[in-house]
């Protein structure tokens, strides 16, 4: 058994395709199998060096390792051998249309309620019409004649799929430059280096009866190859998760302070019927079962992925975090928080409450409250029982109890609504500076 993920380095790694990359190694790892990274650079003007690293990082990030990696720029001796053996059998044809002629016929055929499929008028042309075109500086781009017949494969998620072939567009696998498309390019990969199950988008389904047709063309069997399609993704709203947002991408989450175990958890479990369980990559391989899959759309629910991530922190262990903490922070300071932030990035915000200086919000009518509980400070040093002992003088002393009692002290305090319990936050804030947040004009 043999899977791979075949980015292309035009983009940062994005949720979908992160999901994706996620499913075929974890599918690997469960059943025992190899799992390849190829990196699709074939589009030359696009692809980008600094992206092959991002992916490769990214990839890392989530714990994903690879038995084998390549470029397809290192193999385009092996496109150009299945282009030569297409064009002898056949399957190859030259087109010397232009954008703007085809754009035409397809606005034609739109008009007359037909479906836009191309027409195939190259195929027509005599030798003698080509030599002409030739002549006249035309330089031809190639098209593959896809069968007459319908592809049928048993989808391990879709269930049955079929694909009608004259329904579908013979693709173009070779620009007028020469260079070969994605479309051929994965064909020739996947048969030469042994891929049996490829894992992909819904939005494949098509592209995979066009590649089965031409795998045959290049003397593969029916059925080399068993699939699995994975409905698209949705944002919270329901609408298509756009790959060109930004905020979607590893990257921000991981610099956001998004857990890479949270977001493995999150993917491998979302549109199935199984409830995410929080486990690294090795453990979530070993209960990882694409039948599980449901065949439709999934929500990618920003919300639920904070509230793992959040789960995920309150119970990490100041080791594992140590490194990534503000310069400073303690194990004290990390028990804190964690059960109280959903981001590692907040620990900024509350370092900078504990160890910083910071400017608390003006409270109208609060200022003999906060002098009179300033005046009940206890001496230092302070420990988790402080705030309970300080709290219980200061409610005697002023008749308050509650919210007017607990809400003006966190507020001058912290500056924030909410937070950590404040007997853990209390002794890491020290007096000097709970003196100065309480008196602020002293």
């Amino acid at each position: 058994m043999k899977l791979r993920f075949a980015p292309s380095p035009t983009g940062l790694l994005h949720v979908g395709n992160a999901r994706q990359a996620l499913a075929n190694a974890l599918y690997a790892r469960r059943h025992g199998g190899q799992f390849q990274l190829r990196i699709d650079d074939t589009d030359i003007g696009r692809s980008r060096e600094e992206l092959v690293e991002a992916i490769q990082k990214d990839l890392h990030w989530m714990g994903i390792q690879w038995d084998e990696t390549f470029r397809q720029t290192e193999r385009l001796d092996r496109y150009a051998a299945a282009i030569e053996k297409l064009k002898a059998s056949g399957h190859l044809y030259p087109c010397f249309e232009s954008e703007q002629e085809l754009a035409a016929k397809r606005e034609t055929q739109i008009r007359q309620r037909r479906a836009p499929v191309y027409d195939r008028a190259m195929l027509k042309m005599t030798p003698q019409q080509r030599a002409q075109a030739e002549a006249n500086g035309k330089v031809p781009y190639w098209r593959f004649k896809l069968s007459n017949t319908t592809v049928r494969w048993r989808d391990m998620v879709m269930g049955d799929c079929q694909v009608k072939l004259p329904s579908v567009s013979d693709p173009v696998l070779v620009r007028t430059d020469g260079t070969v498309l994605y479309t051929l390019a994965s064909v020739v990969d996947d048969l030469e280096t042994g891929i049996t199950h490829i894992i992909r988008g819904e939005d494949h389904v098509t592209n995979t009866g066009v590649q089965i047709d031409i795998a045959q063309a290049l003397g593969a069997h029916p059925d080399h190859f068993r699939f699995a399609h994975l409905p698209l993704l949705l944002d919270e709203n329901g609408g298509k998760l756009s790959k060109r947002f930004d905020a979607c991408s590893l990257r921000t989450f991981r610099q956001d302070g998004i857990e890479a175990t949270a977001l493995i958890s999150y993917l491998a479990r979302l549109g199935s019927s199984d409830d995410p369980v929080l486990l690294p990559f090795d453990e979530q391989a070993k209960i990882y079962d694409i039948s599980h899959i449901s065949r439709s759309a999934a929500r990618f629910d920003t919300r639920q992925l904070l509230a793992m991530n959040h789960k995920l922190l309150a119970q990490t262990p100041y080791a594992d975090v140590a490194d990534r903490l503000p310069k400073g922070a303690t194990e004290a300071f990390w028990l804190a928080i964690r059960g109280n932030i959903e981001l590692l990035s907040e620990a900024r915000l509350w370092h900078n409450i504990t160890d910083g200086d910071i400017i608390p919000p003006v409270q109208e009518g609060e200022d003999d409250f906060l002098k009179e509980a300033a005046s009940l400070l206890p001496p230092e040093p302070w420990d988790e029982t402080t705030w309970k002992a300080w709290t219980t003088a200061v409610r005697e002393k002023t008749g308050r109890s509650g919210k007017a009692l607990f809400h003006p002290l966190r507020l001058a305090l912290t500056g924030e609504e909410q937070g950590p319990e404040l007997r853990d936050l209390l002794p890491l804030i020290g007096r000097s500076r709970a003196l100065a947040r309480l008196l602020p004009s002293a």
